[in-house]
């Protein structure tokens, strides 16, 4: 079993990633990073990720899953990206597990997979907009489960992000 996480080149949030890799390794799931551009990304908090890929070199057919890191970073270069788009749409159409925590469900929600289904975001005032413009049923709570799709609302909520998405991986 394999996923991909995705990242932006500078400012993710380093717990969104560690805390669920670490997880995922630990149950023998293989983890690639993709980002916008290859080499080394670099955490909110100083951390540091080498991205093996980029986006474009990314193919749904290698992975049982997706996730998508948020962080400050996610809004200025993973947002706006149609190639991430079309990609988070293949996992979800493929019936693939499809997560994103932070700031990064408006990416789901820029890719249409939310209109209908419960999610939830880090509460910014944008987020929190692009979230509802594009359909979904925001909770506030930690972390929301609605068939495939997983989201989070932020760093704390990372372990119990990790543990739903092995869940849903079981099934």
């Amino acid at each position: 079993m394999k996923l991909l996480f995705v990242i932006a080149p500078e400012q993710f949030r380093d717990e969104e990633l560690d805390v669920p890799m670490r997880t995922f390794e630990e149950v023998g799931i293989g983890v690639d990073i993709a980002s916008t551009i290859t080499g080394t990304c670099t955490g909110m908090l100083g951390g540091t990720a080498e991205a093996s890929m980029t986006l474009d070199e990314a193919d749904s057919s290698d992975y049982d899953g997706i996730v998508v890191v948020g962080g400050s970073g996610s809004q200025d270069h993973l947002w706006d990206s149609e190639r991430l788009q079309n990609l988070v749409r293949s996992f979800f159409e493929e019936g693939k597990v499809v997560a994103a925590i932070c700031l990064a469900p408006v990416v789901l929600a820029r890719a249409g997979i939310l209109v209908g289904r419960q999610a939830t975001v880090y509460r910014s005032a944008e987020a929190v907009a692009e979230m509802k413009k594009a359909g979904a049923n925001l909770l506030d709570i930690p972390v929301v489960a609605d068939m495939q799709v997983v989201t989070a609302n932020g760093p704390t909520a990372a372990a119990a992000f990790a543990d739903t998405i092995i869940t849903k991986l079981e099934c």
